[in-house]
């Protein structure tokens, strides 16, 4: 089946300077980078995109929601925005679509964030995807909305914000969750392993020690793979970095990117 057209995606834009594109995961909105955007927007311009069929971005009814897509998508916004090139950071799937992404359009991507992603998607990602949609099929929203929040929120989190879990709760009775399973379908066949080592630019991999979802070890694999890359491990959290630990995560991309454009402003 042909990639259904480019959509205008739905994004909220913070501060001046050099571009930071951040990307959400499967389900999610822009919103994830919540409490992540007002602290790189003192420095950097932000832009917290919502991808085709979450927030409020359109769904179109004959997408298969495949990388492709979701690529030309994001090519179609650089070009609106007049961004030639950014830094692109992107959380679980939106990691998967950032990787892609830069492995793609290399000229487009200054350096790379992944958060909570992977070179391929594993069995176990798989695994717990299709037990998503299993309980949300057989039990309904209330019990996939409380599998949602175990597997992805490190425990002592959820306690200390249970407020968070009602909203999730709350929510998942109002979502189509159709664009989620469509994307969630193309990931299951996502493998970039092979081509990973061709990346040149900079690049960052932000992991969780408890993520039940991806793998820590798949951030040991990514900087194995990526020359030159930089790793920062996170531990007592969950795959939900940043909502879990939204300076951290500020921090870290910052750093990164301050350190990248002095690389790249050095003469010779």
């Amino acid at each position: 089946m042909p990639d259904a057209p480019p959509v205008d995606l739905h994004y909220r834009e913070d501060g001046q300077g050099v571009p930071i594109v951040l990307l959400h995961g499967v389900g999610l909105s822009h919103t994830v980078w919540r409490d992540v955007v007002p602290s790189l927007s003192k420095e950097f311009r932000v832009l917290a995109v919502d991808l085709r069929g979450h927030g409020g971005s359109p769904s179109p009814p004959e997408s298969t929601f495949g990388f492709g897509e979701l690529e030309a998508d994001l090519l179609r916004l650089f070009d609106a925005k007049g961004i030639d090139a950014a830094y692109v950071v992107g959380h679980s799937g939106g990691a998967l679509l950032a990787l892609r992404f830069a492995l793609d359009h290399p000229d487009r991507v200054l350096g790379l964030v992944t958060i909570s992603g992977s070179a391929y998607t594993d069995a176990h990602t798989r695994a717990i995807a299709q037990r998503w949609t299993d309980t949300y099929r057989n039990d309904g929203p209330d019990a996939f909305a409380l599998r949602i929040l175990k597997d992805l929120y490190y425990p002592d989190w959820i306690e200390a914000h249970l407020d968070f879990a009602d909203q999730i709760r709350e929510a998942v009775k109002h979502q189509d969750l159709g664009p989620a399973t469509r994307w969630s379908e193309a990931m299951a066949k996502f493998d970039e392993k092979a081509r990973v080592p061709t990346l040149k630019m900079p690049t960052l991999i932000v992991q969780a020690m408890d993520d039940q979802v991806v793998d820590a070890s798949h951030g040991r694999i990514l900087r194995q793979s990526i020359p030159g890359a930089q790793i920062r491990i996170l531990a007592e959290t969950g795959h939900m970095i940043p909502l879990e630990r939204p300076n951290e995560t500020a921090e870290a991309i910052a750093g990164f990117v301050r350190a990248a454009e002095a690389r790249r402003e050095a003469p010779g």
